[in-house]
């Protein structure tokens, strides 16, 4: 295979890296808000019980359980998320992979393994 071929490959490759990360920072977003929420009500309860109803009742009715964009939760932007972005962009990297590269991964990498194993071998030829 060409260079510029396993170049191109070497780029979608990484540009899919970076939407897995992507990908995995939407969850720590939810577990993150999630946590939030939770203190929010710890929060609330703690309020009621230092006598303060008046903020309780605010941090509950403002905060509690509130979408963090209109008409949705966390899950529901990780779910649009793999719907309509991560899903399509996986199944596309597979089938440029299949059409240039038999499905074969990671050919750059692949490469400077073995460029690295023949230095190290006429390193220690005898």
């Amino acid at each position: 295979m060409d260079d510029a071929t396993v170049a191109a490959l070497g780029m979608l490759t990484k540009a899919l890296e970076y939407t897995e990360r992507a990908r995995g920072h939407l969850y720590a977003v939810h577990h993150m808000t999630g946590g939030a929420d939770r203190m929010l009500a710890e929060a609330v309860r703690m309020l009621r019980e230092a006598g303060h109803s008046d903020q309780a009742d605010l941090v509950e009715r403002e905060l509690l359980g509130r979408d963090v964009v209109p008409g949705m939760w966390t899950y529901q932007l990780i779910e649009a998320y793999d719907r309509t972005y991560y899903r399509v962009f996986t199944a596309v990297e597979e089938q440029v992979r299949q059409d240039l590269a038999a499905g074969r991964q990671h050919l750059a990498e692949a490469e400077m393994q073995q460029a690295a194993r023949a230095r190290r071998r006429r390193h220690t030829a005898p």
